[in-house]
């Protein structure tokens, strides 16, 4: 196996080849699609938790029907959602839960299960 990597030294290095953990640097994707997808786990799961199970209980219980009968529980939630991902000190602190699990895994090599809703 080879010792150079067509990465930059800095997402090759590190005690497992996976990267600096004392990276705090962002790639583009990570700042367009993972960060905000965690925004969304997270606001979901914490932020919004009302909003969010009073839409799926009209999902549940309008069936096919729902892409009709939720429009107002779908914007309520939406809304919610769309305050929180508009929240910087919230986008910050998601920046920051990711930048902690990606220097975790980095020095350890070991990836969190991802939690599914």
């Amino acid at each position: 196996m080879p010792d150079t990597s067509v990465l930059p030294n800095k997402y090759s290095e590190g005690p497992h080849g996976l990267g600096d953990p004392d990276d705090k640097s962002l790639r583009k994707v990570e700042i367009e699609v993972v960060i905000p997808k965690l925004m969304r786990e997270v606001a979901k799961a914490e932020k919004c938790v009302k909003e969010v199970d009073e839409f799926n209980k009209c999902c549940i219980a309008s069936s096919l029907l729902m892409v009709v009968k939720c429009r107002e529980e779908n914007s309520v939630m939406k809304s919610c959602l769309t305050s929180w991902y508009d929240n910087q000190e919230f986008r910050q602190r998601c920046t920051d839960l990711y930048l902690n699990e990606r220097s975790e895994y980095r020095r350890t090599g070991i990836r969190k299960p991802m939690k599914r809703a």
